[in-house]
């Protein structure tokens, strides 16, 4: 097999690897009937053994699937907690019409929620933002203000869940993003937390929330530089994993194209001598040999067999 059709191979590897369900394309039936013949398991074609190769003499097989290593990142769990599985909270209909004496109300209910809020009472003052948001659902502000008591109440997923509407009404809303930053926080979720106070400190800087962004920053660029480490080695397993199939692969090829040389070779001289053995075979053709060898004046008298002519030819 020459160079080409090698790099050949490597291609139609190369795009099955890009695309494990290459094999099932029409234009592949060919090659999928071959394999099922052979007794593959080829539903999935997630395995390199699918490609019609035979192993080497030695039984050597392609290389193992690479395992995963575990982390060996510390996690920092301080203050993160378990998160809420609550259903979700009601929100309201942002495409209602919104009426004058309904903001009125939405805002007295949320000096109510207020003033619960300083009381202690949480879930008072959820339930008073949570009718002022049924009152007033296009205003962002009502959506982070109740998000502030989730996160009072360690519900962080309540509170991602209102910011994220509340950033969908206005997404410079700095509130939503420093709530939604704590909430983050809570669940140890540090990169995101770190990304949502920076942008609450550059849509509307205050010192408690940089105070918070500087506690968060250390731990998300660990993150961070883990998962970039992680990714890196998993990216250089990967091409190692190609190499060392791609190499198993070219080892297989020339083992079987030295095996087919040795063939061709054979068959060729086969081939060339097959009248050769064929003729010795014919006792009529040793007797007249033997004749000629003892006086080579008599192969006057052979000159019209055609087939000892040759004989003698190719013992020549």
């Amino acid at each position: 097999m020459d160079a080409k059709n090698v790099g050949d191979l490597q291609a139609l590897l190369n795009l099955y690897k890009q695309d494990p369900t290459l094999l099932r394309a029409k234009q592949l039936s060919f090659l999928r009937d071959s394999l099922e013949s052979m007794g593959d398991t080829i539903s999935g074609f997630q395995r390199i053994e699918a490609f019609p190769l035979r192993l080497s003499k030695d039984g050597r097989k392609p290389p193992e699937q690479l395992t995963s290593e575990e982390s060996d990142l510390e996690v920092d769990e301080e203050g993160v907690i378990k998160p809420d599985e609550d259903d979700p909270q009601e929100m309201g209909d942002e495409n209602m019409d919104v009426t004058n004496d309904m903001k009125s109300k939405a805002d007295q209910k949320k000096e109510d929620a207020i003033a619960a809020l300083e009381a202690g009472e949480l879930q008072k003052a959820i339930d008073l933002f949570t009718e002022a948001v049924k009152l007033n659902p296009q205003s962002s502000l009502l959506y982070a203000s109740r998000a502030s008591v989730f996160v009072q109440m360690q519900k962080p997923n309540a509170a991602i869940r209102d910011c994220n509407k509340a950033l969908e009404l206005n997404p410079d809303g700095a509130e939503a993003y420093k709530w939604r930053g704590k909430a983050h926080m809570l669940l140890g979720h540090w990169e995101k937390a770190a990304e949502d106070l920076a942008l609450a400190c550059i849509w509307d800087y205050d010192e408690d929330t940089n105070a918070l962004l500087k506690e968060v920053q250390p731990r998300a660029l660990r993150m961070i530089e883990h998962h970039t480490k992680c990714k890196r080695k998993h990216t250089l397993k990967k091409i190692q994993k190609i190499q060392d199939t791609l190499n198993w692969i070219k080892n297989i090829l020339e083992e079987q194209e030295r095996e087919e040389s040795t063939w061709q070779w054979m068959t060729r001289t086969c081939r060339r001598y097959f009248d050769f053995f064929m003729a010795i075979m014919d006792p009529r053709i040793i007797l007249a040999w033997l004749d000629v060898t003892w006086n080579p004046d008599n192969i006057s008298k052979y000159r019209d067999n055609h087939k000892f002519m040759k004989f003698i030819g190719q013992v020549d």
